[in-house]
């Protein structure tokens, strides 16, 4: 009987001229607030005006680069690797003494043995191993070097809420972004028409909108990723939801408040 009351109470305070006012005013201001207030988790926030790179510029790359913090597994042997195949010394039997790892540090030069700090940043693995062969040409016979990023990886934001991000190691070094997604999960609850790749100088960086929701959009998603790209998938948007997680509280509040003066009354 209390409960009923205190509910009739509530539906005449409300339907009075000046509450309803102050409740279409309430409503009204959250629908045009700010992202901020009905989506305050929401990251990497662009302004409506912001110039993003072209993807066709981030194609022309279309193999993987070495940059600063890459570690690499790095292999030399002499006589253009003859010891790799020769069947009289088995691989298996072998000692390399040139079986190691290096970090191409903050500057883009990696300290070698023999060769001293060589600047690798920038170069394909292709580009790198050639370099590194002509230059140890001067101490060994037909040098064959091998080499190979251990610890190349993306961050990858798909989305969702609760915890979805992850970081991503590539195993394969020319990774597009179609491939880090679905390594991901995919897209977990995100606008498949808003992905945003951010690249380089986190104090500079490139910004790519990569839109996903059609089939035009793949041959963007074939651009290949770099050491530490992030990428963002943008989440969808709940107002209707987020305005009753906004609004819960003062109503709950309210409920309380009218029924204790139901009470008293």
């Amino acid at each position: 009987m209390l409960i009923l009351q205190a509910t009739k109470q509530i539906f005449k305070f409300l339907n009075k001229k000046y509450v309803k006012r102050i409740w279409i005013f309430l409503l009204v201001a959250l629908l045009f607030s700010s992202c901020k207030v009905l989506n305050p988790e929401r990251m990497l926030r662009t302004p409506s005006d912001y110039e993003y790179a072209k993807p066709e510029d981030a194609r022309v790359i279309e193999e993987y680069r070495l940059a600063p913090n890459d570690q690499l597994y790095f292999r030399l042997y002499t006589n253009d690797g003859e010891k790799l195949i020769d069947p009289v010394n088995p691989l298996t039997q072998q000692h390399f003494r040139g079986d190691h790892n290096y970090l191409i540090e903050f500057d883009g030069f990696v300290k070698i043995p023999v060769l001293g700090r060589v600047k690798l940043s920038g170069m394909t693995l292709r580009e790198a191993e050639k370099y590194l062969e002509g230059s140890f040409t001067e101490f060994y016979n037909n040098p064959f070097v091998q080499l190979k990023v251990t610890n190349n990886r993306v961050i990858v934001f798909p989305g969702g809420r609760g915890g979805t991000s992850r970081v991503v190691y590539l195993e394969n070094t020319n990774t597009n972004l179609f491939e880090a997604l679905a390594m991901a999960g995919g897209i977990a609850d995100g606008r498949a028409n808003r992905v945003k790749v951010i690249r380089g100088d986190l104090n500079n960086p490139q910004v790519f909108l990569i839109d996903l929701s059609t089939i035009e959009g793949v041959k963007d998603a074939e651009m290949v990723l770099q050491a530490n790209d992030i990428i963002y998938v943008e989440p969808r948007e709940r107002v209707p939801q987020r305005i009753m997680e906004n609004i819960g509280p003062y109503l709950s509040l309210l409920s309380a408040a009218l029924i204790i003066y139901s009470i008293f009354r």
